[in-house]
């Protein structure tokens, strides 16, 4: 493999000492649970490993972004509302970090056996897809506009799953692009065997479009899956929809969807379509 560094084991040093930094930091700050910790050790290490710059440059840009958004936010009282009912919120944990980073660490793993930029097309697919749903979610919350069903067009109350809002859908959409923008300027580093994608027809502007079609496609199939298969809980003690199979400190009583079918999953569902268009768009390149 040519790349950054040749040396297989200066990767596995390099990215347990990063991985295991940021960890610790986010750790504190909260923004990770111990075992989301643990995982984003393990995940981190096996892209730098595995991988170029791009490859672990866009985890990192979507972890530091979607971490400094739900930062910035966390006080405001529309978004802790629209929150209340989600099955997770706050701390990230083992299942939320292998659903949003572990087909791409698969992806990373395919093209350092088997070099092809279908690979890296994929991946930009799925992280402009959860990085455009975090985006969504925490800016979405904000909005002024009261959201509504992704499969009926009625309005609904915040936090409702499988709603959306003007602002969350924009939102989305800069979330995707702003995936496309990192991987495009890491592309352009020199001495990098993915650089090939910046110098094939469509260039950069490929890479960005993949990113943000992708992308938006799937957070609308995100919301899509939350609306239609996601399991649905009514809490026995306040009555209220949500996310969580407890509440109240009770078990709640599942209305609708599938059980097996949770937030994470959703995430992973709708994280491969927008890889598969990912690749879909790049072969068009």
């Amino acid at each position: 493999m040519v790349g950054w560094v040749d040396e297989w084991w200066l990767r596995l040093l390099a990215g347990l000492a990063g991985s295991g930094i940021i960890a610790a930091a986010a750790y504190r700050a909260r923004s990770l649970s111990g075992s989301g910790a643990w995982s984003a050790v393990i995940m981190g290490t096996g892209f730098v490993t595995l991988g170029e710059p791009v490859w672990f440059g866009c985890l990192i840009a979507f972890f530091v972004s979607s971490t400094l958004w739900s930062k910035w936010k966390k006080r405001h009282r529309a978004k802790a509302a629209a929150e209340a009912n989600y099955e997770k919120t706050g701390r990230r944990d083992a299942g939320q970090v292998w659903a949003n980073g572990g087909i791409g660490l698969l992806l990373c793993a395919g093209n350092a056996l088997q070099p092809d930029m279908a690979w890296l097309f994929a991946y930009i697919g799925v992280m402009a897809a959860v990085n455009a749903d975090t985006w969504a979610t925490e800016i979405g919350a904000l909005s002024r506009t009261a959201p509504r069903s992704i499969t009926t067009g009625k309005r609904v109350k915040p936090g409702t799953s499988g709603a959306i809002t003007p602002l969350g859908t924009l939102a989305a959409l800069a979330g995707a692009a702003f995936i496309g923008g990192v991987a495009a300027a890491l592309l352009a580093l020199p001495q990098q065997a993915d650089a090939a994608a910046v110098s094939a027809p469509g260039g950069t502007a490929a890479v960005v479009i993949a990113a943000a079609a992708a992308g938006l496609a799937g957070c609308f199939a995100d919301s899509l899956l939350g609306a239609t298969g996601q399991a649905m809980y009514r809490c026995r003690v306040c009555g209220s929809e949500t996310e969580r199979a407890a509440h109240c400190g009770e078990a709640a009583e599942r209305v609708r969807g599938l059980a097996a079918l949770n937030n994470d999953r959703v995430n992973l569902l709708s994280s491969v379509f927008a890889g598969l268009l990912g690749w879909a768009i790049g072969a068009l390149f």
